[in-house]
């Protein structure tokens, strides 16, 4: 299994959509392309900010082949590939074509809340079917359940083609112990833009990004610093600059706020599927007014 550089920035790239719902693939190939001239280091496809949960199994096929066609293995592609319901995982991993993917970022089963015991024996069974290596996703906050420090180190230890995890638990305690008790060849990369420089501090790789869509940049520069050991100086550019709008972009939900910003920067249209919704009127206009403040890095 080939070794897989996820070092720097990852971006979790949106789904654009038509003013009709449909899947915007001109505007997908144009992001693609704006994220790579602009310094992201892998794209990731298919995770929580693609809307994925609203897309037919035809059109996630069809997101995958457009970014895949577009990147033309200028830099890696991950693919989000999760579910709670591990035997029908496996089988989504008997059927998917991982031609062209580097790695899989899958998440915690979510909603039935298993046990430490059941989040190992889902990884398991995965790592066991996967023909490419594996990145594990903690995000409790929409999952509903955590996956701990030791469960993460178990599960690094004990399968070789898991080799990192994206950690979005918002616990620095947690990330810390996962960095220190690595086994070799693991790697921690921050899920929480607000954070990627303390991450990297601890001895993270870097970030996988909602804010990147927009940014990547700058979000390229913030993560390039902190890996040279400047995060402090980086940190104290970006949150003058960029705090308000790393508030902003989630105050009404993921992806909303950061296609707001990519709406206003012409790039896409202001769509999303239901249930989730475009920003109020009022955020629209708070979000705006923060990116024309933003000063050029």
């Amino acid at each position: 299994m080939s070794e897989v550089n996820l070092k720097g920035l990852g971006v979790a790239l949106i789904t654009p959509f038509t003013r009709d719902g449909l899947v915007d693939f001109e505007a997908l190939s144009q992001l693609v392309n704006f994220q790579i001239e602009n310094g992201t280091s892998y794209i990731v496809a298919l995770g929580t900010t693609a809307e994925t949960p609203t897309l037919t199994d035809k059109e996630k096929v069809d997101v995958v082949d457009c970014i895949k066609k577009e990147v033309n293995n200028r830099v890696p592609v991950v693919i989000g590939v999760g579910g709670n319901s591990t035997a029908a995982l496996v089988e989504e991993f008997k059927k998917t074509n991982f031609e062209g993917i580097s790695a899989v970022l899958s998440v915690t089963p979510y909603y039935n809340k298993p046990t430490a015991e059941g989040l190992y024996q889902h990884y398991r069974a995965i790592s066991e079917i996967s023909p490419v290596p594996l990145i594990l996703y903690n995000v409790p906050g929409r999952t509903g359940v955590n996956m701990n420090a030791e469960t993460t180190l178990r599960i690094a230890r004990d399968f070789n083609n898991v080799i990192a995890i994206k950690e979005a638990s918002g616990n620095i305690s947690q990330i810390e112990e996962i960095i220190k008790g690595s086994p070799e060849g693991f790697k921690v990369i921050s899920g929480d833009d607000a954070v990627t420089s303390t991450v990297i501090e601890l001895g993270g790789i870097g970030v996988i990004s909602v804010f990147g869509n927009a940014f990547p940049k700058e979000m390229s520069w913030l993560v390039d610093n902190a890996l040279a050991g400047n995060s402090l100086s980086a940190r104290v550019k970006m949150e003058e600059d960029f705090n308000e709008l790393f508030h902003l972009i989630f105050v009404e939900g993921n992806p909303a706020g950061v296609k707001s910003i990519l709406h206003q920067k012409g790039m896409i249209e202001n769509t999303l599927r239901l249930p989730l919704v475009p920003v109020s009127e009022k955020t629209d206009i708070l979000i705006n007014e923060a990116v024309k403040k933003v000063t050029s890095i």
